[in-house]
């Protein structure tokens, strides 16, 4: 059988896969993936990097549902490597993740993956060893459904983003850790104090800056990396990747966010969204003008362009510090205007599930305080943490928010999602599954994942302990457990859970949407359900890739079910 790759968002083939003749019923494919030392061009720099046959992004592998397949993976690099196929659901083994799933690929060894397609939708995948995934080590996966999808569509293109940085991943690992502000490039001045005098008053200022100083934090910690350029299917804002359209057709388009750190919210100016799919999974059509995408997340969206126009695909970091840029057009070489960055976001005493009410207090109580410290803080007393007890307040005081708060964000906060020129900017409310996967079932347990860490010495944590001073959460084959995240910090997190599907409770009941990351927003509490159905030993993790290797990780062990596993972090053992 015949594969052939694409280049991400492109019409052309590319890459054409070893050829094997396999019996009609077999029903399989085979790929071929080689591991590479590229050099990336983002259009502002040049810089080595690792990517996947030989390109950055990799190749868009396209499979069918129901198919099996068989994926030779060769490492080219001169240090072990692995491959992980995000949201998709495969045997343990098969999952990628070095001393949890295997061994990882040694330089010059083939490593072969063999799984079955289960589902469709749009995944991606990527390197779980070091940072070789934010040094370009990723690429897309489209599955083809048996059925017929519930929305048409003319053309697709992937879109995929990611936040490329002049420095190595492990430099900026290396770095964050000497200077946790060392790519923070938007710093409160002296001007901002005076601005903020002017527009609050000198108390309110002073002490809303003594508040931040106290808790050792500032209000401008939105994204831990800066200085980055993001790119849309390899592309930097000034090479322009372009998909093509003739006027009157509806365009999918699949977004990817593959970055390292950057959230991304998206717009096309002239341009309703229908989104479709969210993280592989169809969900009931939203109309939007606006959304954002996590770190790991993926969205199916449909545009309908009638006019023989360019449009401009926007995507702003959340920290407004820089963006990508793509274009849709009838032809190579039109372009559309290029919207202006929007002031940067700062962060409110509401990210830290604090109320405004902060400003009276007594902030000499709080010396010596630090993000780590306030977990063992009375929760009674930090309003506004669980996007529950927040129905009863008046947020129409809040400046820049509505009356009506997205759940999904603490009241007040600096990263509470507007939409440009009051549009509809999605939420996870939003979100609607197309169809129940799951029975709507009471959960059998309840665990809580306090969402840690300490900005100051750079240590991210999942209740207040690092993936290393920390035991397995261990469950139970064929229970339904409730996860409760708690984020203590002052930074979104995208947790992930590897090879099984996280139900997002948004309060639809059996309508819930089905994910393979949640974004946990400062000072809210979110609840997931997950039924226990995959046998072996799982990641979890925050997908921030140096809050994860900075602790915010945590290893899944599922007991009973069709296998019963023998623990070994550095050598997994099956028996039947």
């Amino acid at each position: 059988m015949i594969r052939l790759f694409k280049n991400a968002g492109c019409g052309c083939l590319a890459v054409v896969t070893a050829m094997l003749t396999l019996p009609a019923a077999s029903n399989a494919a085979v790929y071929n993936i080689t591991v590479d030392n590229v050099v990336i061009d983002t259009g502002e720099f040049t810089k080595n990097g690792i990517g996947y046959n030989g390109a950055t992004p990799g190749p868009v592998l396209r499979f069918k549902e129901g198919e099996d397949v068989s994926i030779n993976v060769t490492n080219n690099l001169d240090e072990s490597t692995s491959i992980h196929w995000h949201g998709l659901i495969v045997p343990y083994q098969q999952d990628g993740v070095p001393g949890i799933s295997f061994d990882g690929i040694k330089p010059g060894e083939t490593f072969t993956y063999n799984f079955p397609i289960v589902q469709s939708g749009t995944y991606w995948f990527h390197s779980h060893s070091g940072f070789q995934e934010p040094d370009g080590a990723y690429g897309a996966i489209i599955i083809e459904p048996k059925k017929r999808e519930p929305f048409r569509y003319d053309r697709e293109y992937v879109v995929q983003l990611t936040d490329k940085h002049p420095d190595s991943g492990a430099r900026i690992m290396r770095n964050l850790k000497s200077m946790p502000d060392y790519y923070n490039r938007q710093q409160q001045t002296l001007g901002d104090f005076f601005n903020d005098v002017a527009e609050n008053g000198f108390g309110e200022t002073v002490n809303d800056r003594m508040a931040w100083g106290n808790m050792r934090m500032m209000p401008a910690d939105v994204e831990d990396l800066q200085g980055f350029t993001p790119l849309i299917n390899g592309k930097g804002p000034s090479q322009n990747w372009t998909g093509l359209f003739k006027p009157g057709e509806r365009i999918r388009l699949r977004f990817i966010n593959s970055s390292a750190m950057a959230y991304f919210d998206i717009r096309i100016p002239g341009l309703k969204m229908t989104v479709v799919s969210a993280d592989g999974n169809n969900v009931r059509p939203v109309k939007v003008d606006e959304f954002r995408i996590a770190v790991a997340e993926t969205y199916d969206v449909i545009v309908h362009p009638k006019e023989d126009k360019a449009y401009t695909i926007f995507a702003a970091s959340m920290g407004r510090s820089a963006y990508g840029r793509g274009t849709l057009a009838p032809r190579e070489g039109m372009v559309a205007e290029v919207p202006k960055l929007s002031k940067r976001p700062l962060l409110t005493m509401a990210d830290m599930g604090m109320s405004g009410d902060m400003a009276g207090m007594d902030h000499s109580m709080m010396k010596g305080m630090d993000a780590s410290s306030m977990a063992g803080m009375d929760s009674s007393m930090m309003k506004g943490m669980g996007s529950s007890s927040m129905a009863g307040m008046d947020h129409s005081k809040m400046k820049g928010m509505s009356a009506k708060p997205d759940p999904f964000y603490a009241p007040g906060s600096g990263l509470t999602p507007v939409a440009a020129n009051g549009g509809k900017f999605m939420s996870y409310a939003d979100l609607k599954a197309q169809k129940p996967m799951y029975e709507d079932r009471e959960p059998t347990r309840e665990i809580e994942l306090r969402l840690t860490g300490n900005m100051e010495r750079y240590i991210w944590s999942i209740n207040g302990k690092k993936y290393e001073d920390e035991e397995e959460i261990r469950l139970k084959y064929g229970e339904r457990v409730r996860f409760k995240f708690v984020n203590e910090t002052m930074m979104s997190h995208p947790m992930h859970l590897h090879g099984m599907w996280s139900i997002l409770d948004t309060g639809a009941g059996k309508w819930n949407p089905i994910k393979h990351t949640i974004s946990i927003a400062p000072g809210t509490t979110v609840y997931m359900e997950t039924e226990v159905d995959a046998a072996g030993q799982w990641a979890f993790h925050c997908h921030l890739s140096y809050h994860a290797s900075a602790g915010m990780f945590r290893r899944v062990v599922v007991e009973g079910g069709p296998e019963t596993i023998k623990l070994d972090v550095k050598k997994t053992e099956v028996t039947k």
